[in-house]
């Protein structure tokens, strides 16, 4: 046992639960207090609070502090932790099914992204698949924004990343996914691409517009695409025991202010999306237009390749309907 997790189960006693006049929930979140997602939680715990008179609130543990995120899933499983934002790639590796939600082109935008995995009657049985096997309920989802691939050089389009060593997240999904761009999959922890950007290690990488910017990263690969291959999705996962263990009247607050969470971090995000692309324009970043269209149809196969279930290809063909039905 860690000493945080020594610490967490004399805490206990304390937390979760409708016991007491007090109620408080933690939560673990691996950014910082600047973050778009700490900000929205920061909010959700003033509402809860304010909501109940002071009888609940959140107790925000940031940076990591009580662990990476494969600890800190278990630590909710176990109720010792109340919450947990998680990144998708987490819960993939309980349940297959949530890999549909982190598919490449997926999702059009984060218009598109955010009411669906807030829609019960799209991911509701997804949502309580982890209740009974591991202790956790998802509630719900907050956009990592969309990801688009930055290079050291110019490019005109997709047949200029042939052979470019470009970084991603280990998992199977996202070496294929730059496969299928044409490019060369690189893993690499987060915390070394700005040095292997400017040793040439990597010809670029792929993330979001806040990354890009909070880790300098357009210093060293100033030419960023609209590539638009995948909009990313943290999940907020609750302790199934602990929920349950809320009163009615607690637990509704909980959810009610959830959907207000998810709304407010959504706001936030796009003012911190379109900060960092001022701030990165200035700081000598060039953002480069390529057919989206040639980018949507390299990933297509993807979906065939990796939905192996009828229950999965089910789940995405709603996903990729809801898309069409905003257009109308």
């Amino acid at each position: 046992m860690t000493l945080v997790t020594a610490l967490l189960v004399g805490l206990a006693g304390c937390g979760g639960g409708g016991g007491g006049d007090v109620t408080i929930l933690r939560v673990s979140l691996n950014q910082t207090e600047t973050h778009p997602s700490y900000i929205a939680l920061d909010n959700y715990s003033d509402r809860l609070e304010e909501r109940s008179d002071g009888r609940l609130r959140l107790d925000i543990f940031p940076n990591e502090t009580l662990g990476a995120q494969a600890e800190v899933m278990q630590l909710v499983s176990d109720g010792i932790i109340d919450m947990a934002i998680i990144s998708g790639s987490q819960l993939e590796n309980l349940d297959l099914d949530f890999r549909v939600l982190g598919l490449p082109g997926l999702f059009d935008s984060v218009d598109h992204q955010m009411p669906v995995v807030h829609d019960p009657e799209i991911v509701g049985d997804l949502y309580t698949s982890l209740e009974d096997s591991n202790g956790l309920t998802v509630l719900g989802g907050l956009t990592q924004g969309s990801r688009h691939i930055y290079l050291k050089e110019d490019i005109d389009g997709l047949a200029d990343l042939r052979g470019k060593k470009i970084r991603v997240q280990e998992s199977e999904l996202n070496l294929a996914m730059i496969r299928a761009l044409g490019g060369s999959p690189t893993p690499m922890a987060f915390g070394e691409v700005y040095t292997a950007l400017q040793s040439g290690v990597l010809d670029g990488a792929e993330n979001n517009e806040v990354s890009y910017y909070t880790q300098k990263h357009y210093e060293v690969a100033p030419y960023f695409t609209n590539s638009n291959h995948l909009v990313g999705l943290d999940y907020m996962v609750v302790s199934t025991e602990n929920l349950n263990a809320l009163t009615p009247e607690d637990r509704a607050l909980v959810e009610e202010e959830w959907e207000n969470t998810w709304k407010d971090h959504t706001q936030l995000w796009e003012e911190a999306t379109q900060e960092a692309i001022t701030e990165t324009k200035a700081g000598g970043a060039t953002y480069i237009e390529i057919d989206q269209d040639e980018v949507r149809e390299a990933l297509e196969p993807l979906a065939d390749e990796f939905l192996t279930t009828p229950e999965q290809r089910e789940l995405y063909d709603k996903i990729r309907a809801a898309a069409g039905e905003q257009e109308r």
